[in-house]
């Protein structure tokens, strides 16, 4: 004989919801496909974040290597004369090797063109994470057919497919910073409060009339 799911904390799902199992099924499903959108989304706009600021910080860096090496401040700081005279070939050779690194750091690896693509990533999924909180308010609706709502959810998942094969990789700190509420758990597992706490208050488990508490 089939037992009931028991979910953490104990309860049946038949003690957690009035909604039909299959539906409730769904439910969860899109909830945490829900949360998983929010917090890629979130941690694609971190990465451009800082993409952008070494960007910046890296061609500021080499305008004031070119300054130095064009504007005649080397030729100041060992004068002839100065106890400094003999290192003014090495001091520019310096300079300009240093110039050189940056400019082919900002040519190859782009950090603004790269926080671009990010920028793009987070958008599409910014797409996606709204499409799922409207496929979970059309599921609430106990007159919605279920076969619609889950072509629904396969096409979404398509469309999830998609944008990560063609997104940039992000990083541990990007990560760590957007799912702090998951720290020192299951990566991509999430409790019904946390959930909650993405989804506005008409949308939340918590204080529904058609979940039973305990």
């Amino acid at each position: 004989m089939a037992q009931n799911v028991v979910p953490s904390g104990g309860t049946s799902l038949d003690q957690l919801s009035r909604l039909e199992p299959e539906r409730y099924a769904l439910e969860s499903q899109i909830r945490e496909c829900y949360g998983r959108c929010a917090y890629t989304h979130k941690t694609h706009e971190k990465m451009a974040e800082r993409l952008h600021v070494r960007h910046k910080r890296g061609k500021w860096t080499n305008i004031v290597l070119s300054a130095l090496i064009t504007g005649g401040a080397v030729s100041v700081i060992f004068s002839k004369g100065s106890a400094w005279e003999g290192y003014a070939g090495y001091a520019t050779a310096a300079l300009s090797i240093l110039s050189l690194i940056f400019n082919a750091y900002l040519k190859d690896l782009d950090p603004g063109a790269l926080a671009q693509r990010h920028r793009e990533t987070a958008s599409d999924m910014w797409n996606v994470r709204e499409a799922y909180l409207s496929l979970i308010t059309d599921i609430l609706d106990k007159g919605s057919d279920l076969p619609a709502l889950r072509e629904r959810r396969d096409n979404l998942q398509a469309a999830l497919h998609k944008i990560y094969h063609g997104a940039p990789h992000t990083d541990g700190k990007a990560y760590g910073k957007a799912q702090d509420a998951l720290k020192n758990k299951e990566d991509l597992t999430f409790t019904e409060a946390e959930i909650d706490v993405l989804l506005p208050a008409s949308l939340r488990r918590s204080g529904r009339p058609d979940i039973a508490k305990e």
